[in-house]
């Protein structure tokens, strides 16, 4: 599972510059559950495969099911059957004899199902249970996480097609334990079971789920009755199915079907969204020398998703945000990550899964790490480089983070699990586990562990044993360090040359205050022009010197030469050093490093001359970092940069840097770039445009507000949507008020759509039309309730007092009625 691109929600805490809400003071924390060691679930039964034949209710959001579940206890005999089975309305339960069904009795509380089976069986026996059931997932009250905002399992969109512009589909969301809402299982990940499903559908509609699409049967009701079979056994979580009225592109992989169910809008960009697959398919079967192991490889689009993306096998569903038009893909696919992601699950959560949450890190380190895997082969070294320090620093941006173990015995919900430290710092340790026994080993190993538990669970003791079999070395220290242990080094790194001796000592200091000392094989590389010389080091005590002779001084000195290091450094180099390093190391985060060193140190013309050569830079992410530290408050840099600025904000090949030094060069406030402004807010890219639109209203508003007037005719998503509002908004025109609601009610949830509710709920306060007023409420409304419940303690208060805002101006103007139902819609005491 992806997580949600959501997580900016907690970091926003301001509305039109003015603080909302007050942070609230410290809670009494329940904290029982670190005595709570989170074990295994034991198997009394296993699970050997699973027969459902489901019909949907629209009008209710219920689903009727009938269940055969064939089981066989695990080793000791056994006379009963527990199941998970949530929120059910249970009719009837039977064990299947020659095909006839014998009543069971069972006890049921709501949430497990309790079997007492018909004799004892021995774990050479094989049984089968009938169940007929009603699932009816929205009078199930369940708590999701920051991973999945609510776990229901089965989920019915806009299923009445109330909701003008919203498709009506069903999706189902299993992981972690919520596929039990919508079947009988033993919800673990610890189990596996072959699937076959039959879906009677509204004829006009599709399927997906698990595995090959058998048969169709054409009813005479004006429904189909669709025939899914899945031949080889996967978790209960990973379980799937999908409905609704979708295009079906199709591609292929060695003969094997590869599908993109995609709204009909998005056919003719299918391919541009997710036309890699085929390709990363043939990647990720190559380095892990595993074919891949399933017989399709299917992605549907779902609204409403609690989550970004989920692996289900064969059938990964994606989150809306997944579907691009042309403009937006000029800016690249901002979605290609988390298809490699859910691809790579296919084999690492799919083909061998966690046995427990616990050990989480076996499925979603190694996705968060194809990640940087897929760039590196795909764009380049710089591209994976650029990923993988973008995963360190969403790490470390959370300080709280230091405090968890990456296997997590200990968590007060299952969950907790699914955070920072499961995904970008699970990833950052494969990444210097790679480094550090060589990239032939490493994918050797992956080969030997997906082999060895293939259509099995594992726990993360598995991977060290593949690891150790391949390296021939003991490798505990590593997994003691990194798998079982929390927080990361933080490292002081000094200098002393003394040249009279021709020699450097390289002092390293470990500062965590943790007690911590953390053991660290890396390379030192030694400078001298472009000539490297590289010393493997162990870093292995608090403090730790290294001496290196030289014949002549060099011009520097790098620790960490392969950048891999998962943690932070005070690396006290001086600037000739960095510009050294910038020139002749020459690694991403090399690179990266430097600029930071220069950003800091904007009073010296030579660190200017070094972020001069790195708005030049081969790489487009670091011309685009280089823009955004650049300090325009100082007159001198504001000068001195400003022909390069508009240079890119003409020409830069880079949609994405364009966009940006567009920005910047508004802040110019110089009318002479009306006519790039101008051209620029025709662009193709939704991106380039709005921020040229925006830039051309500091120059000349009433040509920025024609222009706008014309867009909000036109298709528009993303910035450009916010610039047209913006702007509209500023000119007091409340013509607008339905266009703009318009497109506001499009926006996927994300963090452009909760910032630009700063600039809506000001026109909404303005509008006098109470029906009007009332809509722009309920979609401010609607977003709050949509926002994933782990950030709903900070947004609420940046929602509920844009409400109050509205609501006291439409008291000032004496209508007393759309106050009155603004304060309806906010908690109690507000």
């Amino acid at each position: 599972m992806r997580l949600p691109k959501r997580s900016f929600f907690a970091l926003i805490g301001v509305l039109s510059g003015t603080l909302l809400w007050a942070q609230q003071g410290p809670e009494a924390k329940d904290e029982t559950w670190k005595k709570n060691y989170r074990a295994t679930a034991t198997k009394f039964n296993d699970l050997v495969d699973t027969r459902l034949d489901v019909k949907f209710d629209y009008d209710k959001s219920y689903m009727y099911g009938k269940a055969w579940v064939t089981l066989k206890p695990h080793f000791y005999p056994t006379d009963s059957l527990s199941l998970d089975a949530k929120g059910m309305e249970i009719h009837k339960i039977a064990i299947v004899k020659e095909g006839k069904t014998e009543p069971l009795k069972y006890d049921y509380d709501g949430m497990v199902l309790k079997i007492h089976l018909d004799k004892t069986y021995k774990y050479t026996d094989k049984y089968t249970v009938f169940i007929d059931y009603t699932s009816k997932p929205n009078e199930l009250k369940v708590q999701g996480s920051a991973a999945i905002s609510d776990a229901k399992g089965l989920y019915f969109i806009n299923p009445k097609g109330e909701e003008k512009n919203k498709p009506t589909q069903i999706w189902t969301q299993g992981e972690t334990e919520a596929s039990s809402a919508w079947f009988p299982t033993i919800d673990k990940p610890n189990q596996k079971s072959t699937e076959d499903i039959t879906m009677t559908v509204p004829a006009k509609y599709v399927t997906l789920s698990n595995g090959k699409l058998i048969s169709q049967k054409i009813n005479g009701d004006g429904t189909r009755t669709d025939h899914w079979k899945m031949d080889l056994p996967h978790a209960p979580y990973l379980f799937f199915m999908g409905v609704g009225d979708y295009t079906i592109v199709k591609d292929s992989y060695k003969g094997k079907e590869v599908s993109y169910y995609v709204e009909k809008e998005y056919g003719p960009v299918a391919r541009r969204i997710f036309g890699n697959t085929q390709e990363m398919i043939a990647f990720y079967s190559r380095i892990t020398g595993v074919d891949y192991p399933w017989n399709k490889y299917a992605q549907i689009v779902g609204r409403d998703y609690v989550s970004g993306a989920m692996e289900n096998t064969t059938s990964t569903l994606h989150g809306e945000s997944a579907q691009q038009d042309a403009r937006e893909l000029t800016d690249g696919n901002g979605w290609e990550d988390v298809i490699a992601h859910e691809l790579f699950h296919q084999w690492f959560g799919d083909l061998v899964t966690t046995e427990s949450w616990s050990n989480i890190t076996l499925n979603e380190s190694f996705a968060d790490y194809s990640e940087t895997l897929w760039n590196e082969y795909k764009y380049g070294k710089d591209a994976g480089d650029a990923v993988n320090a973008s995963g360190l620093q969403s790490y470390l941006q959370q300080p709280d983070n230091a405090e968890k173990d990456l296997v997590r015995f200990y968590y007060s919900d299952k969950e907790d699990v699914f955070d920072q430290v499961s995904y970008p710092k699970g990833g950052r340790i494969l990444n210097m586990l790679r480094n550090y026994v060589g990239d032939s080993a490493f994918f050797k190993s992956l080969n030997l562990y997906l082999t060895t538990n293939k259509f099995k669970s594992a726990e993360a003791q598995n991977l060290r044993l593949a690891f150790e079999e391949v390296t021939g070395q003991d490798l505990n220290w590593y997994w003691n360090q990194w798998y079982y242990g929390s927080g990361h080094p933080k490292l002081t790194i000094d200098y002393v040359y003394d040249d009279a001796a021709k020699t450097v000592q390289v002092i390293i200091n470990q500062t965590q205050e943790t007690g911590k000392i953390f053991k660290l094989p890396m390379a030192i590389d030694i400078y001298n022009g472009a000539a490297k010389e590289r010393h493997k080091i162990w870093v292995q005590d608090k403090t730790d010197t290294f001496t290196f002779s030289y014949s002549n001084r060099p011009d520097l000195v790098n620790v960490d030469g392969d950048k891999v290091l998962l943690g932070t450094k005070q690396d006290n180099k001086t600037l000739d050093n960095y510009i050294h390093q910038y020139k002749y190391a020459g690694l991403y985060v090399d690179r990266r490093e430097a600029i930071d060193y220069c950003a800091r140190n904007q009073d010296d013309p030579r660190s200017l001359d070094l972020l001069k050569a790195a708005l030049k830079d081969r790489y487009y992410r670091l011309r685009n970092y280089t823009l955004s530290k650049l300090d325009l408050k100082k007159d001198a840099v504001k000068t001195a940069f400003e022909p390069m600025i508009a240079e890119m904000a003409a020409h830069d090949p880079s949609r994405v840097v364009k966009a940006t030094a567009i920005e910047m060069l508004e802040t110019y406030h110089n009318v002479s770039y009306k006519s790039l402004f101008a051209k620029a807010a025709m662009d193709s890219s939704y991106t380039v445009s709005g921020n040229a639109l925006e830039a051309l209203s500091s120059v000349d508003s009433a040509a920025a507000l024609s222009l706008a007037k014309k867009f909000v005719k036109m298709p528009a998503k993303g910035k450009l949507v916010a610039s047209i509002s913006s702007i509209l908004i500023k000119s007091g025109d409340e013509s607008s008020f339905d266009m703009i609601t318009d497109n506001y009610e499009k926006m996927p949830l994300g963090q452009e759509k909760f910032m630009f509710t700063m600039s809506y709920a000001n026109l909404v306060s303005k509008v006098k039309n109470t029906a009007q007023v009332k809509r722009g409420v309920d979609l401010i409304v609607k977003l709050r309730e949509a926002i994933p419940q782990a950030y709903r303690n900070q947004t609420d208060g940046v929602i509920n007092n844009a409400l109050t805002g509205i609501a006291k101006k439409k008291e000032e103007a004496g209508l007393k009625e759309q106050a009155d139902y603004i304060k309806s819609k906010l908690p109690a005491g507000m």
